[in-house]
This record gives C-alpha cells, sequence and structure tokens, in this order.
C-alpha cells in the first residue's frame, strides 16, 4: 500500500479526519461502473452490503500493513468506525476510508522512518538472549510506539547479523581458496606454452530459471546480504557492522520515500479490491498500469526496451536484459546499471531518483520507433548516456518452447514446456494453441516416440487457447463444460476431427498449475489420451474470469483501468469440477514444493467445490496400465539420487517453518543456520552439480544469440543454452522420459537404468 504524501493529519491514533474533501470525478464513475459489475455480472450476484463491508474491511486493513510493521492498534480502531460503511463510500463515490487509512498509513511511514534512522545510528549487541517474531500472523497491531520501536530494532538487528555474517562468510572463502591454490614454484609438472585453459561446463540450478519481466519492475531491493565486493568489505567486526548498518539505513530510507507517494487511483484501488476478494479471490481490479502489465503477460510483447527493472536503494536498477529486445540488440546497456535520468525524444531529462518505479517503467515503455536516453551509472562509478530506439519486445520466455530429448539407449522424445496460455494480442498473432501445434507436427516430423507437455507452474491464460490446444491431441468432441448462474452448461468443442500428434503423451502437472492448465490435464485424462504426472494435485481454481473494460464507462475520456470478473464456473468432461480438488495426478513423483502451503483451499473466500453430469465423449484407445507404470516408476525414484531424498527435504523444510522465532543472539543464530544448512545439504543434493541426465537439443525459436559483452563486463548467457541445461538436469523429467519408455515397451524391464 503506497502511503499519502506530505498530507498533515492528527498524530496517529487520533479519531479520522471530519473533514471530507470533494469527490473525485475518476473514483465516482470507478466505483458506480464496478459496483454494477459485481451485483449483475458477477458469477454469485453478491449484495454488497453492511455484512460485505465489514468482511472487507478486515481484509482492507491486513492489506494496508500485513506485516504488522507500521499502524498502531489505535489506527486500525479509528478506521473500524468506516467498517460498516464501505458499501455506501462505493455507491456515493466517496471513499473516505479509502483516503483516511491512506493518511494513516503515510503517517506512520513517516514516524518508522524517523524511528529506524535512529536505531541504525547506533551499533547492535549481538550478545544478548532475543527472539524476533517472523510471522506476522501470530503478532496483533503493536499497541505504541515503544512496542513498534521494539519489533522494528529486533528486525533491524536481524537484518544486520545477516550481513555481517555473509561478508566474514566471504572473506572466509577468499582465505580457503588462498590456501587451496597451488604455489607455481612448487609445481612439477611442466606446463606447455601452447597450453589452453579448460573451460569447465557452466553449472546452472533449475530453480533459479526465472522468467525475465521486461520494462517492468521487480521491486524487490538487491537483498543478497553477502553482495558486497570483496574490496570493500571491512577488515574489523566493528566496521562490518557499521557497513551492514549503514548499507541497511540506505536501502530503507529510499523504501519510506516511495511508500509515503501514491499513484492517482491507489487509494480507490485498495478498497475495491477489499471488497471483490472478499466476494472471491479471483476478482480483482487492475489500474491503468496493471491493467497494461496484464496484457503484456497475455500477449507477450510489449512496446520498449526489453530491460527488467527493480529498486536499488534511491534509484532503479537495470536487472537483466531480454533477450532479443532493443537494448539487448543494441548494446551499451548492461544489468547493474544504475537509471539516473530518462529522457523522451523531444524533452528535458527528467530525474528518477527515489521516483516510483511505476512512473519509471512508464517513462521508459513508449511506440516502437522512438527514441528514449538513459543516463546511467555504470559499476566503474562512470556515467553515460545511453540512446535507445524502441522496438516491439518479444518475450521468448513466456512462450512455448520445445527440444527433442535423448538418452543413451533409448529413443528420441519431444519436450515443450508452456509458461502460459497466452494469445490475443500477441506478435504476428502468436497464441499458446499456435506455437504448441507447430511444435508438435515438427516433432511428429522427426518421429518421436512420445511427447511430453510440460505445465509446471503454468498459471493459466486464455480459455480459448486451453480448448485449442487440447483439441490439438484429441480427435474431436467436448473439451470443457461452462456454467454461469443461470442456465444449462454450454459445452465448448474441438470440432476439427484429426490431431497433431497420435503417438503417447503425458502431461506434467504440479500444485502451481492452475486454471486453464488443469481444463488440458483434466480433458487429456477424460478421454485418457494422456497420462498425467506430477508432484501433487493442481492448484484447484474452477472458475472463468472476463475483463470489463472500465474506460467505456468514461467514453474513453478517464482511464480507470479493468476488472478481472468471475462470470462462470467450468466443469470437466467427466462433470466434476477443478474447484478447490484440482486434477490429480496419475502417477505422483517426490514434490519438491510439498512445504509450501498453496492452492485454491487456502484462499479466503474461495468457492466450493461442485459437480454436474458428465458430457458424452468417445475415450482414446490406449495401451498403458497405470498400476504397472506406477510401480516401475517408484522403483526408480527409490534409487534416484535427487528424488529418492525430495520427501526427507520436505519434512524437514516444513518442520522448520513452524519454527517462526529466530534467535538474535550471533551464536545462536549461527547454530541455527549451520544446523539447517546441513540437515538439508545432508538430504538433499545439489541438482546444479549433479550430472546431465539427457541430451537436448532445443527447437530453434528465433531467439538471437546475446551480443558481444562490453569491455570489462561478463559475458550474457545464451538463454536456449542456459534452458537447455537446466532442463538436462531435471530428475522429474528424466522420469517422465522412463515412463513414456514403459509405455513404449510394457514388457521392457525400466526398473533400473
Amino acid at each position: 500500500m503506497a502511503g499519502g504524501g506530505n498530507t498533515v493529519m492528527p498524530a496517529p491514533g487520533s479519531a479520522p479526519a471530519t473533514a471530507t474533501p470533494p469527490p473525485d470525478a475518476r473514483e465516482v464513475a470507478l466505483t458506480a461502473t464496478v459496483l454494477e459489475l459485481l451485483e449483475k455480472e458477477h458469477l454469485l450476484h453478491p449484495q454488497i452490503n453492511d455484512k460485505i463491508s465489514e468482511e472487507a474491511f478486515k481484509t482492507y486493513v491486513d492489506h494496508l500493513d500485513g506485516g504488522k510493521l507500521f499502524l498502531l492498534q489505535a489506527d486500525a480502531d479509528a478506521l473500524a468506525a468506516y467498517k460498516d460503511q464501505i458499501d455506501d463510500e462505493l455507491h456515493s463515490g466517496v471513499l473516505t476510508l479509502a483516503h483516511e487509512g491512506q493518511k494513516h498509513y503515510a503517517a506512520r511511514v513517516a514516524v518508522v522512518a524517523k524511528l529506524v534512522d535512529d536505531i541504525l545510528s547506533k551499533p547492535f549487541d549481538f550478545t544478548n538472549e532475543e527472539y524476533l517474531e517472523t510471522d506476522p500472523k501470530k503478532e496483533q497491531l503493536a499497541a505504541n510506539d515503544a512496542e513498534l520501536r521494539d519489533r522494528w530494532a529486533k528486525r533491524l538487528e536481524l537484518e544486520t547479523l545477516e550481513r555481517v555474517t555473509g561478508m566474514e562468510d566471504r572473506l572466509a572463502a577468499q582465505d580457503k581458496d588462498k590456501k587451496k591454490a597451488p604455489d607455481p614454484k612448487d609445481s612439477k609438472v611442466p606446463v606447455k606454452k601452447d597450453a589452453k585453459p579448460v573451460d569447465n561446463q557452466k553449472k546452472v540450478d533449475p530453480a533459479k530459471d526465472t522468467q525475465p519481466k521486461p520494462d517492468a519492475e521487480n521491486d524487490d531491493d538487491d537483498d543478497d546480504r553477502s553482495s558486497t565486493p570483496l574490496k570493500e568489505i571491512p577488515k574489523t567486526p566493528e566496521e562490518r557492522e557499521a557497513k551492514a548498518r549503514a548499507d541497511i539505513a540506505k536501502g530503507y530510507a529510499s523504501r519510506f520515500v516511495r511508500l509515503e507517494t501514491s499513484g492517482p487511483l491507489d487509494a480507490a484501488s485498495e478498497v475495491i479490491n477489499a471488497v471483490a476478494e472478499t466476494i472471491d479471490p479471483h476478482t480483482t481490479y487492475l489500474p491503468p498500469a496493471d491493467k497494461a502489465n496484464f496484457d503484456i503477460a497475455m500477449s507477450g510483447t510489449l512496446e520498449g526496451i526489453g530491460a527488467e527493472l527493480r529498486e536499488k536503494e534511491h534509484l532503479i536498477e537495470i536487472s537483466s536484459l531480454v533477450p532479443g529486445g532493443a537494448a539487448w540488440r543494441q548494446g551499451g546497456l548492461e544489468p547493474g546499471d544504475l537509471i539516473l535520468s530518462v529522457q523522451q525524444q523531444k524533452g528535458d531529462p527528467t530525474d528518477v531518483f527515489d521516483m516510483r518505479i511505476d512512473d519509471v517503467v512508464q517513462m521508459i515503455r513508449g511506440k516502437k520507433g522512438t527514441i528514449v536516453k538513459l543516463r546511467v551509472k555504470k559499476s566503474t562509478g562512470n556515467e553515460e548516456v545511453v540512446t535507445i530506439t524502441r522496438d516491439t519486445v518479444v518475450i521468448a520466455a513466456s512462450y512455448a518452447r520445445g527440444a527433442i530429448l535423448n538418452r543413451k539407449g533409448s529413443g528420441s522424445y519431444g519436450y515443450i514446456h508452456l509458461p502460459s496460455f497466452y494469445g490475443g494480442k500477441g506478435a504476428n498473432g502468436r497464441s499458446a494453441s499456435g506455437d504448441v501445434h507447430k511444435l508438435l507436427v515438427q516433432m511428429k516430423a522427426q518421429k518421436v516416440n512420445g511427447v511430453i507437455l510440460d505445465l509446471r507452474s503454468n498459471g493459466g491464460g486464455l480459455l480459448v487457447d486451453a480448448v485449442e490446444l487440447t483439441g490439438e491431441l484429441i480427435d474431436k468432441g467436448p473439451v470443457v463444460q461452462v456454467k454461469g448462474s443461470h442456465g444449462d452448461p454450454q459445452l465448448l468443442d474441438d470440432d476439427v476431427p484429426g490431431t497433431d500428434y497420435d503417438g503417447p503423451v503425458i502431461v506434467m502437472v504440479d500444485q502451481f498449475s492452475a486454471s486453464a492448465s488443469e481444463i488440458v490435464a483434466g480433458a487429456l485424462q477424460d478421454y485418457k489420451r494422456a497420462l498425467i504426472v506430477g508432484t501433487s494435485a493442481t492448484h484447484g481454481k474452477g472458475t472463468v474470469q472476463t475483463l470489463a473494460d472500465l474506460d467505456q464507462a468514461t467514453g474513453g475520456k478517464i482511464e480507470l483501468g479493468v476488472l478481472k470478473l468471475t462470470i462462470q464456473q467450468f466443469f470437466r468432461v467427466s462433470g466434476a469440477s477443478t474447484q478447490m480438488k484440482g486434477v490429480s495426478p496419475d502417477i505422483l513423483l517426490p514434490n519438491p514444493t510439498g512445504h509450501i502451503d498453496s492452492g485454491e483451499r487456502e484462499l479466503p473466500h474461495a468457492l466450493e467445490f461442485s459437480q454436474i453430469a458428465p458430457a458424452p465423449h468417445t475415450d482414446s484407445p490406449h495401451s498403458w496400465h497405470v498400476e504397472d507404470l506406477t510401480k516401475a516408476s517408484a522403483t526408480r525414484v527409490a534409487k534416484q539420487p535427487v528424488l529418492s531424498k525430495v520427501a526427507v527435504t520436505t519434512t524437514l523444510l516444513r518442520e522448520r517453518q513452524k519454527d517462526t522465532k529466530i534467535p538474535l543472539q550471533r551464536s545462536a543464530w549461527i547454530k541455527r543456520r549451520d544446523e539447517l544448512k546441513d540437515a538439508i545439504k545432508a538430504v538433499s543434493p545439489d541438482v546444479s552439480k549433479s550430472m546431465a541426465l539427457l541430451t537436448v537439443k532445443a527447437i530453434d525459436d528465433g531467439t538471437p544469440p546475446p551480443p558481444p559483452p562490453a569491455s570489462g563486463s561478463k559475458k550474457i548467457v545464451d538463454p536456449i543454452t542456459k534452458w537447455s541445461e537446466n532442463l538436462a538436469r531435471d530428475p522429474w523429467v528424466d522420469e517422465t522420459v522412463s515412463i513414456l519408455e514403459d509405455i513404449n515397451h510394457p514388457t521392457k524391464s525400466t526398473a533400473s537404468k
């Protein structure tokens, strides 16, 4: 939640101000339109009344200060005067609660900013026996400033301790490396003058392969406790502690400035989304900036320079470059560069010091062919002006990506990773179903022995693409049933006979596979067209949302954004909903994220499971026996170095999650950290250091190679190479290939490799 700038208000905890500003025309138009859509178009047709207001108020306060690090209980008590008036305010368009909450929050941020600055001005004592509760759900709002100060003092002491030990660990590692390094004078092995150095293969952790967010914010500060360059680490413990406090103070100073700065519809969106969440967890108001980011996610394209940004103290840092984007191709801009100012093709430079990251993003984005100039500070300390011509940025990592997998003694298998169900405004009309179609055609031409469709962590997207993609793998027939609040279910069919690929198919899922992913997995399972292999049941989102353009209410004169509105439920061909229960895999593999509580059942106000009559359909012929495949898989998993230990690791992490009180005494904290590190190391081999399990030949997706590095800069890793290396070491994919081999050779024992 962003606060309200420099507004003067009564002391924190006092009664709300009585003077009410005149209604904001944008808020009047926004609330009237949202209210009508919620009550008339939402699946549940809720009446926004006092009951919903009181429930929404709890959500509002929780969102306002979820970490319980700013507001006092007196602030919440003062705002509670409006807890049964939210419905009335939405009807009138006068959002008093929203603006009073914003004022209280901004005032408390100012108080905490001074408090934090004072705490960090003095050394910490790491010898005292005290603890920090890290789970805000176990805390109440602070009763007074003294209690809040104690809470912050412990938090800051922990952050300082982490930074100090991070610096010490780096120094210790440096000393260890120096001791290991052989003295050239003692070498008894002659070195040939023409000998070439061996370039060790880069090892990549699959868990760290993240999707870039171009010209968009990643508003997590660079919080790596050990990121201080070795040459900048002080020599004495006292100096290291002082440096840690100084670095933390810089980060918080800029963060607090941004928290006190709000966007034009921030206050309104907080209240509207509190009401929407009370109705169901997937109805959400998206202000104009969020709507733009949503469009990018759905299309996989934008017009801009192609860079991921994040906050770095008082400035904005280039976190990464999008492969193939304008900045990637034109050169000059590098990860780690700090943006000092932004200048349009016509106009003066705009200083971005302490500017909201959303505002910087909007200045950098722009129409294809226009020019933007960024004045940046390099890691060397030099300042440069980088001129970039904006272009259409195609986010390759947002699109389906394919590969041919091979393993010694086995045939070739197709692999398709689909991160989301995109389409609509994509470059050249790209869509998830269209891209998968092209990959399946290529794989069929190469006569692969089976195809893996990887929908792990695919949160869904466009319903029409889910239906079309399913149709590429079944002959014809119903794919999903969709039902609103009234009337009979509507069948969404694949009415095009034939398939793109008729060989064995396995769909991989996990607890983060949701919505459209569940439609595809459920339909292919109901048709017995594909085997579902996963680490858990899928997310369990069985509702359909539409985007209501709120700008239409003003004739396009005022930008209001969109309302993502739940209007229907979908049901599988079998008649069962995926709501709450999700899609259960035919074969379960060990779950590496089993310690994370996620899924529809964990969300407040989620709709209940329901069922309707099945849709008539014809099963696809298949030759596998799930019981036999499950038994063979379990035998292999028990012997696999990584998979066999996942359950133990998950249990360990889940137990440690319950221990939310962290000691601040240095010796106790180090003991706790080392015990956990040793315990995890003992039961969880490092996947990044394992040997490649598969040979991966990526199918060319048109991503250009990285540009040559600038002088003194690190070489940019080719994203296709990185992706292929991660895939080659993925034991879950490797086991899925083995299951495909079992399907193709049911009489051949594959219990061991």
